[in-house]
């Protein structure tokens, strides 16, 4: 009995992570495929009269197993693979693209939910049955249903090519990472890097036999080295190293990649009568039309780029009166902008550290989490995990009812790519009266221990665990009736908004006072120093804004216009970086070929909503503030009609309910210092 095709016999239906081997997963995958097509076909071939009960809602359960065990799977794909996995991942992707189109193609079981969603203004639905109606409806009209049958085979042919590419760019970019080593064995090179990051790249060393130093392109690794570093060469060799990931015309180089994947998704919106792949996405987000996208950068461009002229201009003078830099370079920027920080503010990340402890922050967002929304984090040993690093939970609300299974994964590793991000094992939904509560996991890549000193964050590490964790939460208190509407399952450009607005508790005193205490006295984090942190927020904001924008641009350039005549992935890159560039070009580096979010994520014409939703968050914190940033009437309001909601209703919807009113960018602009408070 493979263990992938059962019903976990686990505590709360976790992951048997330690009795699953690298041999179960192909014959779980073509037996759950085999059975998913079985419900399919019993929902598509049944002589009831459609309705939305034996239709919509037995298609959003079925393939459960499948579902779970794909979660399993492509998760551990991005936190813990090996090449036995990135084979399986290669063989499994384009069964799974055809599963999927045999659905979408499936004439009889359109014919079904085509026939329910006809009489829709006839049936008395709620408002989550109303937009799983339309969202199955558009699920298959959105990817075929009404194509003639040559063109859905040219549509399945575009699906299992875009899914090899997507996967083949990933692994050649983890390659990349994994590949580099800068190994140092003269100290004076590291001059400038803080003790804890030149003992971390001892212990590095260490683990590989090696004498000296080892510095890699992992972010705990390479940022402290790109900030402090005094010896230029070696910053300039690291930026450029991390940089060209994947361009440099070898086995690991993604432009073709890049290529074949823009081509192919305008394919496919054209196949689906859309202009561009950016009108195809855009239909389903809260922006609408690529116009609206463009209008938004260009808006946001026209009030960031004088302010970051202005901080470039001055950085680059700074850089000269120091060191006598006559041309600023990329691999210069962090060195600098970090020098001048401390001469504006009194303030580097090195004093801040102590104060964030890993364990301390971590704690930190729970008892936040707690006094907004009820609930308790308890560490538990009695569930399985894929790495001994992983931290395991549960979550309770105040009433001691299960509300989720968290897991976190913190440290860096060579079978975990680059980054941090959220991601299910399990969704929320209700079946049979049983609200079945959701497993969710966070993993990052922080600072590890070392021999002396336990993981200490950086203030932007702060930052980003308490975004990955307004992620988890909003996975957490989902609760809504279907899968498919669940927790973080709204449109992508709303996605951000419980992510970003949980990042702005790391800039108060009332919250920092709960978990920054220093980790050898205990001392909470002195006055003068979160005083300085909210000044420092605003620092180069116009020059992060700028990059920011780029990203979103460059994002657009790719998917908002005809590709086919795009051959050279470097100089299409130049032209769409032209109105943000600050910096000059270096001819070894290329972004695209390692631009995961749109090539290998899922944010291809979404990148936008980063900024999009920072214009939410502010505008939502803003009201925190007005009331107290522990309100508990305010969080209520921002749990019950955002958290919980999933994407059961218009995302504009529920924040109105919540706000009481459409955001304004005025919030944003304000807090990012580039108007007038």
């Amino acid at each position: 009995m493979n263990i992938l095709n059962t019903t976990f016999n686990t505590p709360y239906h976790t992951a048997p992570f330690s009795k699953i081997k690298n041999e179960d997963y192909m014959p779980a995958f073509l037996k759950a495929i085999k059975k998913a097509k079985v419900e399919i076909d019993t929902i598509a071939n049944s002589s009831e009269t459609p309705s939305f009960k034996n239709t919509i809602e037995a298609l959003d359960f079925s393939g459960e197993e499948l579902d779970r065990l794909s979660s399993i799977f492509f998760n551990l794909n991005s936190a813990e693979t090996n090449d036995h996995i990135q084979k399986i991942a290669q063989e499994v992707s384009p069964l799974l693209s055809d599963f999927s189109n045999d659905i979408t193609l499936n004439e009889s079981l359109f014919k079904r939910v085509k026939a329910v969603y006809d009489q829709k203004s006839n049936l008395d639905l709620t408002t989550e049955q109303s937009t799983l109606l339309d969202k199955k409806y558009k699920g298959f009209s959105r990817n075929g249903a009404n194509l003639s049958e040559e063109k859905k085979t040219r549509l399945r042919e575009i699906d299992k090519q875009s899914s090899k590419l997507k996967l083949n760019f990933g692994e050649n970019i983890l390659a990349e990472t994994n590949k580099f080593e800068m190994h140092l064995t003269n100290e004076n090179d590291l001059t400038g890097l803080p003790e804890g990051a030149k003992e971390a790249a001892q212990q590095l060393a260490e683990s590989k036999n090696k004498e000296g130093w080892l510095i890699t392109l992992d972010y705990p690794s390479y940022i402290p080295f790109m900030t402090y570093a005094d010896n230029r060469e070696l910053r300039k060799e690291l930026a450029i190293s991390a940089g060209s990931k994947a361009f440099k015309g070898d086995a690991l180089d993604n432009q073709d990649n890049v290529l074949q994947i823009v081509k192919l998704r305008h394919e496919r919106a054209n196949l689906l009568g859309y202009k561009t792949h950016a009108h195809f996405v855009l239909e389903e987000r809260m922006a609408k039309t690529p116009e609206t996208v463009e209008n938004f950068l260009n808006e946001l461009l026209e009030k960031a780029k004088p302010a970051a002229q202005n901080e470039f201009e001055n950085l680059e003078q700074f850089a000269k009166d120091l060191d006598g830099i006559d041309r600023l370079e990329k691999w210069d920027g962090s060195y600098y902008a970090e020098k001048l920080k401390q001469k504006l503010f009194s303030l580097d990340d090195e004093q801040l550290k102590p104060y964030f402890k890993l364990e301390n922050v971590i704690n930190g967002a729970f008892t936040i989490a707690e006094r907004l929304f009820d609930l308790k984090f308890e560490e538990i040993d009695t569930i399985d995990k894929y790495h001994k690093d992983v931290l395991t939970y549960k979550v309770t609300d105040n009433k001691g009812n299960l509300v989720s299974i968290f897991y976190a994964d913190f440290f860096p590793r060579a079978g975990k790519r680059n980054g941090a991000w959220m991601t299910v094992y399990k969704p929320q939904y209700i079946k049979d009266g049983v609200n079945d509560r959701p497993h969710i996991s966070n993993v990052c890549n922080f600072t590890k221990p070392t021999k002396s000193k336990p993981s200490l964050l950086t203030f932007n590490e702060v930052t980003t665990l308490f975004h990955e964790f307004g992620h988890a939460l909003h996975g957490m208190l989902a609760n809504t009736t279907y899968p498919s509407l669940s927790g973080t399952s709204v449109f992508w450009d709303f996605v951000e908004l419980p992510s970003q607005v949980l990042e702005n508790w790391c800039y108060e005193k009332e919250a920092l006072e709960l978990f920054a205490t220093h980790y050898e006295t205990g001392a909470v984090i002195p006055m003068e120093l979160i005083e300085k942190i909210k000044a420092s927020s605003t620092f180069h904001e116009g020059m992060q804004t700028l990059r920011q924008i780029s990203f979103g641009l460059l994002d657009m350039s790719w998917h908002g216009q005809d590709p086919t005549a795009i051959t050279n992935v470097k100089t299409h890159e130049s032209k769409a970086f032209e109105n943000t560039k600050l910096y000059p070009d270096v001819q070894e580096n290329c972004m695209s070929t390692s631009f995961a979010h749109i090539f290998q994520g899922g944010y291809s014409s979404g990148y936008y909503s980063y900024k999009w939703a920072e214009v939410l968050d502010a505008d939502a914190f803003e009201y925190f503030l007005e009331e107290g940033i522990f309100n508990k009437v305010v969080a209520q309001k921002f749990k019950d009609n955002v958290l919980s909601q999933g994407g059961i209703e218009d995302p504009m919807t529920l924040y109105k309910r919540f706000r009481g009113k459409e955001p304004r960018p005025d919030a944003l602009l304000k807090r990012a210092g580039l108007i007038e408070k």
